[in-house]
């Protein structure tokens, strides 16, 4: 009930040099539980922000009116990989020695935000859902620690999909929980939940 809203919500994406550079920002109001409207759009040229720096934004919402007032910094991304199974980053085992240095109990305190951080290998998946109508699925697996996400490529036409992904994520708080969930990729439509299992650190 609110023509001025104020989120005051922290977003932490991923922006790999692979991707498109523009960021894609909707609005959508409520009216009731079923009813949902767009409010509006704007796009941000990530390419185009002076870097290592909070740049403080007011977007005009394209054909619809109102405004956005955003922070954005573009920050280089330390910790978080995906690589193949094959390349490992914990498998060379000079990584592994400098990691074990850098978190050994004399350097505890140096940094209070950097506690640690977690790599999970992406395998398989076995005895999947069926979603479509020719008893297959188009599996896709995600993984979200704190407000951090990262997910696999998908595996069309299959309900035993093998990734074998690494995915590293910077540790924030000891108390996260990993989750990890299966979607059916379906087009344009929103993907189908196929399972989850979560994973609270502390239990690793």
């Amino acid at each position: 009930k609110s023509a001025n809203p104020q989120w005051r919500e922290q977003f932490d994406f991923h922006y790999f040099s692979d991707r498109k550079d523009m960021l894609d920002i909707e609005v959508w109001g409520k009216d009731n539980k079923k009813h949902e409207e767009l409010l509006g759009t704007c796009q941000v040229d990530i390419t185009a922000l002076p870097a290592k720096q909070t740049n403080c934004l007011e977007l005009s919402l394209e054909k619809h009116p109102g405004s956005l007032l955003m922070l954005i910094a573009v920050a280089p991304c330390t910790g978080v990989s995906i690589s193949d199974l094959c390349v490992c980053p914990l498998g060379d085992p000079s990584e592994r020695e400098q990691i074990s240095q850098r978190y050994c109990i004399k350097n505890s305190f140096r940094d209070m935000k950097d506690i640690g951080f977690l790599q999970v290998k992406v395998l398989k998946a076995v005895d999947l859902l069926a979603a479509d109508f020719a008893g297959k699925s188009d599996p896709f697996c995600v993984l979200e620690l704190g407000n951090d996400s990262l997910q696999t490529h998908t595996v069309y036409k299959n309900l035993n999909p093998e990734w074998n992904k690494v995915f590293t994520f910077p540790i924030k708080d000891i108390h996260d929980v990993l989750e990890v969930t299966v979607f059916d990729e379906d087009g344009d439509k929103p993907p189908d939940f196929l399972g989850k299992v979560a994973i609270p650190l502390l239990s690793v």
